[in-house]
Protein backbone atom coordinates (compact mmCIF):
# COMPACT_ATOMS: atom_id res chain seq x y z
CA UNK A 1 0.00 0.00 0.00
CA UNK A 2 1.61 3.45 -0.65
CA UNK A 3 2.91 5.90 1.93
CA UNK A 4 0.65 8.53 3.91
CA UNK A 5 -0.22 11.38 2.05
CA UNK A 6 1.24 14.35 4.32
CA UNK A 7 -1.13 16.21 6.96
CA UNK A 8 -1.36 19.20 7.94
CA UNK A 9 -0.96 20.47 11.90
CA UNK A 10 -4.37 21.17 13.21
CA UNK A 11 -5.45 23.84 15.13
CA UNK A 12 -3.40 25.68 18.21
CA UNK A 13 -4.21 23.73 21.75
CA UNK A 14 -4.17 26.02 24.49
CA UNK A 15 -2.38 24.40 28.10
CA UNK A 16 -4.34 22.36 30.06
CA UNK A 17 -4.18 21.84 33.90
CA UNK A 18 -4.56 18.34 34.79
CA UNK A 19 -7.19 17.19 37.03
CA UNK A 20 -6.86 14.35 39.27
CA UNK A 21 -9.47 11.64 38.98
CA UNK A 22 -11.26 9.72 41.20
CA UNK A 23 -8.94 7.61 43.05
CA UNK A 24 -11.11 5.67 45.72
CA UNK A 25 -13.20 3.60 42.87
CA UNK A 26 -11.07 1.01 41.18
CA UNK A 27 -11.89 1.31 37.09
CA UNK A 28 -13.08 -2.01 36.11
CA UNK A 29 -15.02 -3.06 32.74
CA UNK A 30 -18.39 -1.78 33.60
CA UNK A 31 -22.36 -2.05 32.19
CA UNK A 32 -22.68 1.11 30.40
CA UNK A 33 -24.49 3.78 32.92
CA UNK A 34 -27.58 5.61 32.26
CA UNK A 35 -27.14 8.91 30.24
CA UNK A 36 -29.60 11.84 31.38
CA UNK A 37 -31.85 12.93 28.65
CA UNK A 38 -32.68 16.46 27.37
CA UNK A 39 -36.03 17.19 29.34
CA UNK A 40 -37.02 19.16 26.19
CA UNK A 41 -35.92 16.18 24.09
CA UNK A 42 -39.29 14.22 22.43
CA UNK A 43 -37.13 11.55 20.82
CA UNK A 44 -33.98 10.06 20.66
CA UNK A 45 -31.72 8.28 18.33
CA UNK A 46 -33.68 5.04 17.86
CA UNK A 47 -31.11 2.29 15.95
CA UNK A 48 -33.37 -0.10 14.12
CA UNK A 49 -31.40 -3.13 14.72
CA UNK A 50 -30.68 -5.18 17.91
CA UNK A 51 -27.67 -5.03 19.90
CA UNK A 52 -25.51 -3.03 17.12
CA UNK A 53 -22.90 -2.94 19.55
CA UNK A 54 -22.15 -6.87 19.55
CA UNK A 55 -19.39 -8.08 17.36
CA UNK A 56 -17.63 -10.48 16.66
CA UNK A 57 -16.35 -13.11 18.95
CA UNK A 58 -12.53 -12.37 19.37
CA UNK A 59 -10.07 -14.77 17.79
CA UNK A 60 -6.63 -14.71 16.98
CA UNK A 61 -6.63 -16.70 13.47
CA UNK A 62 -5.12 -15.22 10.63
CA UNK A 63 -7.35 -14.43 7.38
CA UNK A 64 -7.51 -13.10 4.62
CA UNK A 65 -7.09 -9.71 5.71
CA UNK A 66 -4.48 -10.15 8.31
CA UNK A 67 -2.29 -11.68 5.88
CA UNK A 68 -2.60 -8.80 3.46
CA UNK A 69 -1.81 -6.48 6.62
CA UNK A 70 1.56 -8.78 7.40
CA UNK A 71 2.17 -8.75 3.72
CA UNK A 72 2.37 -4.81 3.60
CA UNK A 73 4.22 -4.97 6.92
CA UNK A 74 2.21 -1.91 7.93
CA UNK A 75 -1.33 -0.97 9.45
CA UNK A 76 -2.83 1.53 7.72
CA UNK A 77 -5.12 3.56 9.84
CA UNK A 78 -7.83 6.33 9.43
CA UNK A 79 -7.50 8.83 12.43
CA UNK A 80 -8.14 12.63 13.12
CA UNK A 81 -4.96 14.70 13.92
CA UNK A 82 -7.62 17.71 15.24
CA UNK A 83 -9.59 16.31 17.98
CA UNK A 84 -7.48 17.11 20.82
CA UNK A 85 -6.94 14.16 23.66
CA UNK A 86 -8.24 12.04 20.89
CA UNK A 87 -6.26 12.13 17.65
CA UNK A 88 -3.89 15.12 17.60
CA UNK A 89 -0.92 16.40 16.66
CA UNK A 90 0.50 16.76 20.06
CA UNK A 91 3.56 19.96 19.64
CA UNK A 92 4.99 18.67 22.54
CA UNK A 93 6.26 15.81 21.08
CA UNK A 94 9.24 15.38 18.69
CA UNK A 95 8.11 16.12 15.63
CA UNK A 96 4.94 17.17 16.54
CA UNK A 97 4.03 13.31 16.08
CA UNK A 98 -0.07 12.13 16.32
CA UNK A 99 -1.09 11.57 19.83
CA UNK A 100 -4.20 10.54 21.83
CA UNK A 101 -6.57 7.85 23.02
CA UNK A 102 -7.18 6.09 20.01
CA UNK A 103 -3.96 6.75 18.72
CA UNK A 104 -2.77 4.30 21.72
CA UNK A 105 -5.51 1.89 20.39
CA UNK A 106 -4.01 1.91 17.00
CA UNK A 107 -0.39 1.28 18.21
CA UNK A 108 -2.14 -1.58 20.60
CA UNK A 109 -3.88 -3.24 17.44
CA UNK A 110 -0.28 -2.76 15.50
CA UNK A 111 1.45 -4.65 17.94
CA UNK A 112 -1.01 -7.44 18.07
CA UNK A 113 -1.00 -7.81 14.04
CA UNK A 114 2.61 -6.86 13.52
CA UNK A 115 4.78 -7.35 16.70
CA UNK A 116 5.36 -3.24 16.17
CA UNK A 117 3.25 -0.39 17.50
CA UNK A 118 4.68 1.83 15.23
CA UNK A 119 4.26 -0.50 12.30
CA UNK A 120 1.35 2.09 11.30
CA UNK A 121 0.18 4.29 7.95
CA UNK A 122 -1.48 6.85 9.36
CA UNK A 123 -4.19 8.39 7.03
CA UNK A 124 -5.97 11.84 8.65
CA UNK A 125 -9.41 11.27 6.99
CA UNK A 126 -12.32 14.05 7.64
CA UNK A 127 -15.36 12.96 9.48
CA UNK A 128 -17.37 12.45 6.30
CA UNK A 129 -14.91 10.42 4.26
CA UNK A 130 -14.48 7.57 7.45
CA UNK A 131 -16.89 5.10 5.57
CA UNK A 132 -15.60 5.51 1.91
CA UNK A 133 -12.49 5.47 2.81
CA UNK A 134 -12.63 1.39 4.13
CA UNK A 135 -14.99 0.82 1.81
CA UNK A 136 -12.59 2.00 -1.08
CA UNK A 137 -9.43 0.61 0.93
CA UNK A 138 -7.67 3.23 1.41
CA UNK A 139 -7.42 2.44 4.85
CA UNK A 140 -7.56 -1.17 7.00
CA UNK A 141 -8.70 0.24 10.18
CA UNK A 142 -10.80 3.49 11.50
CA UNK A 143 -9.77 4.47 14.82
CA UNK A 144 -11.70 8.18 15.15
CA UNK A 145 -14.01 8.42 17.29
CA UNK A 146 -16.79 6.91 15.50
CA UNK A 147 -20.17 5.73 16.59
CA UNK A 148 -21.61 2.26 16.24
CA UNK A 149 -25.21 2.49 14.74
CA UNK A 150 -27.36 0.43 12.74
CA UNK A 151 -27.15 2.29 9.67
CA UNK A 152 -23.72 2.26 9.47
CA UNK A 153 -23.41 -1.30 10.24
CA UNK A 154 -25.03 -1.53 6.80
CA UNK A 155 -21.87 -0.53 5.09
CA UNK A 156 -18.95 -1.19 7.53
CA UNK A 157 -18.09 -3.61 10.15
CA UNK A 158 -17.17 -2.84 14.19
CA UNK A 159 -15.28 -3.95 16.96
CA UNK A 160 -17.04 -4.24 20.27
CA UNK A 161 -17.35 -0.96 21.84
CA UNK A 162 -14.23 0.94 23.38
CA UNK A 163 -15.95 4.09 24.76
CA UNK A 164 -19.31 5.46 25.99
CA UNK A 165 -20.46 8.95 24.83
CA UNK A 166 -23.84 11.18 24.39
CA UNK A 167 -24.15 14.11 21.87
CA UNK A 168 -24.44 17.49 23.84
CA UNK A 169 -24.38 20.84 22.89
CA UNK A 170 -21.13 23.02 23.07
CA UNK A 171 -21.63 27.19 23.15
CA UNK A 172 -20.38 30.39 24.49
CA UNK A 173 -20.48 30.64 28.15
CA UNK A 174 -23.01 33.58 28.56
CA UNK A 175 -24.73 32.02 25.69
CA UNK A 176 -28.96 31.76 25.97
CA UNK A 177 -28.13 28.20 24.55
CA UNK A 178 -29.36 26.00 27.48
CA UNK A 179 -29.06 22.53 25.65
CA UNK A 180 -30.64 20.40 23.17
CA UNK A 181 -34.09 22.16 23.21
CA UNK A 182 -35.72 25.13 22.15
CA UNK A 183 -33.34 27.67 22.98
CA UNK A 184 -31.87 26.52 19.70
CA UNK A 185 -34.74 28.32 17.35
CA UNK A 186 -32.75 30.91 15.19
CA UNK A 187 -29.39 29.65 16.14
CA UNK A 188 -26.59 28.95 13.72
CA UNK A 189 -25.37 25.34 14.85
CA UNK A 190 -22.30 23.61 13.91
CA UNK A 191 -21.81 20.06 13.22
CA UNK A 192 -19.94 17.55 11.20
CA UNK A 193 -21.13 16.19 7.87
CA UNK A 194 -21.55 12.38 8.61
CA UNK A 195 -22.11 12.55 11.91
CA UNK A 196 -24.58 11.51 14.60
CA UNK A 197 -25.44 15.45 15.22
CA UNK A 198 -26.42 15.96 11.75
CA UNK A 199 -29.24 13.04 11.90
CA UNK A 200 -30.02 14.23 15.16
CA UNK A 201 -30.57 17.81 14.21
CA UNK A 202 -32.43 16.03 10.80
CA UNK A 203 -34.88 14.54 13.14
CA UNK A 204 -35.19 17.42 15.72
CA UNK A 205 -33.88 20.52 14.59
CA UNK A 206 -36.00 22.97 16.97
CA UNK A 207 -35.72 25.56 14.40
CA UNK A 208 -31.70 26.36 14.37
CA UNK A 209 -30.04 26.89 11.48
CA UNK A 210 -27.95 23.86 10.13
CA UNK A 211 -24.13 24.56 9.40
CA UNK A 212 -22.16 21.86 8.18
CA UNK A 213 -18.54 21.02 7.84
CA UNK A 214 -16.03 18.40 7.17
CA UNK A 215 -14.49 18.09 10.18
CA UNK A 216 -15.65 18.60 13.65
CA UNK A 217 -12.95 20.75 14.68
CA UNK A 218 -13.69 23.16 12.26
CA UNK A 219 -16.85 24.26 13.95
CA UNK A 220 -15.16 25.47 17.14
CA UNK A 221 -13.11 27.37 14.86
CA UNK A 222 -16.22 28.76 13.29
CA UNK A 223 -17.61 29.48 17.06
CA UNK A 224 -14.22 31.25 17.94
CA UNK A 225 -15.24 33.46 15.21
CA UNK A 226 -18.55 34.68 15.41
CA UNK A 227 -19.58 32.51 12.80
CA UNK A 228 -22.09 29.63 14.35
CA UNK A 229 -23.66 30.44 17.80
CA UNK A 230 -23.04 26.70 19.18
CA UNK A 231 -22.11 23.20 18.11
CA UNK A 232 -23.58 19.73 18.44
CA UNK A 233 -20.98 17.06 18.84
CA UNK A 234 -20.29 13.85 21.01
CA UNK A 235 -19.87 15.37 24.59
CA UNK A 236 -16.00 13.05 24.59
CA UNK A 237 -15.13 15.21 21.83
CA UNK A 238 -16.76 18.80 23.39
CA UNK A 239 -14.49 18.37 26.33
CA UNK A 240 -11.74 18.41 24.72
CA UNK A 241 -13.11 21.49 22.79
CA UNK A 242 -14.01 23.57 26.08
CA UNK A 243 -10.19 22.22 27.15
CA UNK A 244 -8.90 24.34 24.17
CA UNK A 245 -10.93 27.42 24.32
CA UNK A 246 -12.12 28.14 27.97
CA UNK A 247 -15.21 30.94 26.51
CA UNK A 248 -17.22 27.87 25.68
CA UNK A 249 -18.83 25.27 27.92
CA UNK A 250 -20.88 22.37 27.67
CA UNK A 251 -24.36 23.11 28.50
CA UNK A 252 -27.53 20.84 29.01
CA UNK A 253 -27.87 16.81 29.54
CA UNK A 254 -26.40 14.09 26.78
CA UNK A 255 -29.41 13.75 24.68
CA UNK A 256 -27.78 10.44 22.74
CA UNK A 257 -26.06 7.12 24.69
CA UNK A 258 -23.65 6.27 21.95
CA UNK A 259 -20.61 3.90 22.03
CA UNK A 260 -17.22 4.30 19.71
CA UNK A 261 -15.97 1.51 18.07
CA UNK A 262 -13.11 0.27 15.29
CA UNK A 263 -14.29 0.56 11.77
CA UNK A 264 -13.36 -2.15 9.16
CA UNK A 265 -14.19 -3.74 5.80
CA UNK A 266 -17.60 -5.74 6.09
CA UNK A 267 -15.73 -8.44 4.14
CA UNK A 268 -12.53 -8.40 7.06
CA UNK A 269 -14.46 -10.81 9.38
CA UNK A 270 -10.78 -12.07 10.42
CA UNK A 271 -9.66 -8.26 11.02
CA UNK A 272 -12.96 -7.63 13.24
CA UNK A 273 -12.30 -11.19 15.69
CA UNK A 274 -8.60 -9.91 15.63
CA UNK A 275 -9.25 -6.20 16.91
CA UNK A 276 -11.69 -7.98 19.15
CA UNK A 277 -9.11 -10.27 21.06
CA UNK A 278 -6.83 -6.78 20.97
CA UNK A 279 -9.44 -5.12 23.07
CA UNK A 280 -9.81 -8.10 25.52
CA UNK A 281 -6.34 -7.91 26.28
CA UNK A 282 -6.56 -3.45 26.45
CA UNK A 283 -9.52 -3.79 28.80
CA UNK A 284 -8.56 -6.18 31.02
CA UNK A 285 -6.24 -5.63 34.54
CA UNK A 286 -8.29 -2.74 36.24
CA UNK A 287 -6.33 0.22 37.33
CA UNK A 288 -3.10 -1.23 35.64
CA UNK A 289 -5.48 -1.86 32.17
CA UNK A 290 -3.85 -0.34 28.87
CA UNK A 291 -7.28 1.40 28.59
CA UNK A 292 -7.25 2.86 31.85
CA UNK A 293 -3.73 4.14 31.55
CA UNK A 294 -4.34 5.60 27.94
CA UNK A 295 -7.25 7.15 29.46
CA UNK A 296 -5.55 8.66 32.68
CA UNK A 297 -2.78 10.35 30.25
CA UNK A 298 -5.43 11.86 27.68
CA UNK A 299 -9.18 12.36 28.57
CA UNK A 300 -9.00 12.28 32.79
CA UNK A 301 -7.92 15.82 32.66
CA UNK A 302 -10.90 16.80 29.96
CA UNK A 303 -13.32 14.01 31.08
CA UNK A 304 -12.83 13.04 34.43
CA UNK A 305 -14.89 10.31 36.46
CA UNK A 306 -15.29 7.77 33.86
CA UNK A 307 -14.38 4.29 35.92
CA UNK A 308 -13.99 1.87 32.81
CA UNK A 309 -14.92 0.89 29.63
CA UNK A 310 -17.79 -0.75 28.67
CA UNK A 311 -18.67 -4.06 28.27
CA UNK A 312 -18.57 -6.01 25.09
CA UNK A 313 -20.95 -7.75 23.63
CA UNK A 314 -20.84 -10.32 21.41
CA UNK A 315 -22.81 -11.93 18.51
CA UNK A 316 -22.23 -15.69 16.81
CA UNK A 317 -22.41 -15.26 12.61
Amino acid sequence: MAAACAVTAGAVLLPLARATPDAGHPPVVREPASMAVAPAAPWVLTDTCPDPEASLRPSGLDGAAIARIKAAGKLVAGVDQNSFRWGYRNQAKEGGGLDGFDIDLVKAIAQDILGDPNAVIYRAIPTSQRVPALQEGRVDIVVRTMTINCKRLEDVAFSTAYFEAGQQVLAPKGSPITGYDTSLKDKRICFASGSTAEAALKSQSYGSVPVTVPNQLDCLVRLQLGEVDGIITDNALAAGQAAQDPAVQLVGSPFTREFYGVAMNKDASDLVRRVNKVLEGYRAGGNDSPWMKSYLKHLAPVLPGVTGPPAPKYRDG
